[in-house]
């Protein structure tokens, strides 16, 4: 375990599931994570890697002691924000063509361990890139020549809104209370409050190439930044604490910094942790560039 530090950041090098115990009782504000979809993104070889279970069944057992530690970090009356996609179902691996409904499952285990389901965002996608990146079959112009009865929509991403009981101490408010905040105006929070977030760029997220290795099985997918930057500005005033237990290259941690919060990450794997340290570095030099154009309070 290493452990990497800036002004208002900490990224610690390390397991999550042993890593998190070390946070103090209702310590952080949010979170905003995207855990492994249950083998779909491989990262490393490790059996502390969720990523590497070998059932859905284990996945979900291994990630709940992350979602049990997150409910007694967290604050009463706050929210944590997990990003899920539903997973597809292979011939060879499960014996058929489908999916399985990890947004089902992830709701059922996070209420299993004393969170109120909140809400959801369904975030769109372009299906031919999707199809042009995945090969699935129910997305391919072949598929519609050949026989439409395999084909689907594609696979849409999804931030689930889990809320911690209780009174929130620290209204998140809409106001211009913080320096350097201009708070979310009502504009803003119709296009926010759709069910469905458009205009989210894929292509608009952190460099993960220079964080692969060469033993490196399957490739990583970073959470797009307009995304992490929506759900900061929502649910989290300037200054608090925002945490992600699986970091990657540090992508919810450079909104964070970048927005002026405080941010907490973990991630298991060293040269992405290396990575998201130069990302977190990179965003506190941003911060402090806003920071001269910004009028004292």
């Amino acid at each position: 375990m290493s452990v990497a530090t800036g002004p208002n950041w900490t990224l610690v090098n390390g397991d999550s599931c042993e890593e998190l115990p070390k946070l103090d009782d209702e310590s952080v504000d949010l979170s905003v994570y995207s855990p492994p979809f249950s083998s779909l993104f491989t990262y490393s070889n490790t059996e502390r890697d969720i990523g590497n279970c070998s059932t859905h069944h284990e996945f979900l057992t291994h990630l709940g002691y992350v979602i049990r530690e997150l409910f007694r970090v967290t604050k009463p009356g706050r929210i944590s924000c997990c990003h899920i996609s539903q997973l597809p179902s292979t011939q060879a691996t499960h014996g058929v063509i489908g999916l399985i409904d990890l947004r089902g499952a992830m709701i059922t285990a996070f209420a299993a361990e004393g969170w109120i389901y909140h809400g959801e965002v369904c975030i769109d996608k372009d299906p031919q890139a999707q199809a042009i990146r995945t090969h699935a079959k129910g997305l391919l112009f072949v598929q519609l020549k050949k026989d439409r009865s395999w084909m689907r929509p594609a696979l849409a991403d999804y931030i689930l809104l889990f809320r911690k009981p209780g009174e929130n101490a620290v209204p998140v408010v809409s106001e211009a209370n913080f320096v350097g905040d201009d708070g979310i105006s009502n504009e803003e929070w119709i296009e926010f409050a759709r069910p469905i977030w458009y205009g989210i760029r894929e292509s608009d997220t952190l460099n993960a190439a220079v964080a692969r290795e060469n033993d490196d099985e399957r490739h990583i997918c970073p959470l797009q930044l307009g995304t992490i930057e929506r759900c900061i500005r929502l649910w989290s005033n300037p200054g608090e604490l925002i945490l992600s237990p699986f970091a990657g290259i540090g992508s919810e941690g450079y909104e964070a910094v970048r927005l002026g919060r405080r941010y907490w990450g973990c991630e298991l794997k060293p040269s992405y942790a290396k990575v998201a340290a130069r990302n977190l570095q990179t965003a506190e030099g941003l911060r402090k560039q806003v920071g001269l154009f910004e009028e004292p309070a």
